[in-house]
């Protein structure tokens, strides 16, 4: 997770915090019995409000946390207020980062505890509807959300594919071109050559090195063309090579080790592309500029996105854009991912997450 991302949540969670203990009071008081918040009900409120600066870190455990305190918080008969917020955002994290049914049994006991309060204040009927909106709303949103980016991410993959047929088709006329000309030139001055070898030798000679000339140019345009093609017949680089990636970088000199967390899964393939040349670059970089050091590898595979953390124990400091970092940058914003370089206490970090 980014230090901005995490910034950002940590400032959302204050705000909403102080936003819900300054209108705390006798707003509200149709399903409450309290005039006024005290001392116990506005650490509830700082609870489930705060939580939420670790939402993208921990979104089952904050969406649990905001789900027990508001609960708690309107048990205890203290006014609804902007404090069921945080259950709304929590609700909504957790759809966005796991897979729908893991979503809908997380949502679902989280909507069972902070219906519950209903019971305490005698009004389940009335509050029913209302008290579900709160997280049936932001699941319903973060859903549309979810297949919205993944309608996104096949399209993308989808555009690839056009753009590679493309690039094939005009490899194919490149190689028509390349070999014809070739062939027509060769032809022209293999004739020549038979036409003024029996009376001007010499006239000739120039011929045949035009022939070898043209013939050595047109098989170097041709290797380079063929190159595009033969590129489609390997398998593609991915994570699936990682293994392979860290055990040469370490016979280079430099140790790494790697560490994969969430369920290993088939990436789009532009996306494990990009993963496994931003993983490449950066443990280049580390065997060109970090010196004595060791690097570790970390992919975590999330509901949505894959995260590529790559750490290592070299000198750390300024984000040098020459070492290949705008090229690793531009490759993850292509997919519509995020990218960071920058130096950590004892080294140096670069980091991908890209949409999966």
């Amino acid at each position: 997770m980014s230090r901005r991302t995490d910034l950002l949540d940590a400032g959302f969670a204050a705000v909403l915090a102080a936003a819900s203990v300054a209108v705390a009071g006798p707003t509200h008081t149709v399903q409450t019995t309290a005039d006024r918040v005290d001392g116990p009900g506005y650490a509830l409120i700082v609870v489930a409000c705060l939580s939420l600066a670790l939402r993208r870190r921990f979104p089952t455990a904050v969406l649990a946390v905001t789900a027990v305190a508001v609960a708690a918080f309107l048990g205890l008969g203290y006014p609804y207020g902007p404090v069921l917020v945080s259950v709304a955002v929590a609700v909504y994290t957790v759809v966005l980062r796991y897979p729908v049914r893991r979503a809908v049994i997380s949502c679902g006991s989280a909507m069972v505890v902070l219906l519950s309060h209903l019971a305490f204040n005698g009004s389940l009927l009335p509050g029913l509807v209302p008290g579900s909106a709160w997280v049936i709303v932001p699941f319903a949103l973060g859903t549309a959300v979810k297949f919205n980016r993944q309608a996104t991410i096949r399209e993308r993959a989808a555009e690839a594919r056009r753009a590679a047929d493309d690039e094939r088709l005009r490899v194919a006329q490149e190689v028509h071109d390349v070999v014809g000309h070739g062939l027509a030139a060769i032809t022209m001055q293999a004739d020549i050559a038979l036409h003024l070898l029996p009376t001007k030798p010499s006239h000739a000679e120039v011929a045949l090195a035009a022939i070898s000339a043209t013939s050595r140019e047109a098989l170097d345009e041709l290797r380079t063309t063929l190159a595009v093609l033969r590129a489609e017949r390997v398998p593609t680089a991915g994570l699936a090579r990682l293994d392979a990636l860290t055990e040469r970088i370490a016979a280079s000199g430099t140790p790494v080790s790697s560490t994969i967390t969430g369920t290993r899964r088939p990436l789009p393939p532009a996306v494990d592309l990009v993963a496994y040349r931003v993983v490449q670059e950066a443990l280049t970089n580390v065997l060109r500029h970090a010196g004595p050091a060791t690097a570790t590898v970390a992919v975590d595979y999330r509901a949505d996105a894959v995260r590529i953390e790559v750490t290592d124990t070299g000198v750390g400091g300024p984000v040098a854009e020459g070492h290949g970092i705008s090229g690793m940058r531009e490759r993850v914003e292509s997919v519509g991912g995020t990218f960071s370089a920058r130096g950590v206490p004892g080294g140096f970090q670069v980091a991908a997450e890209l949409p999966a």
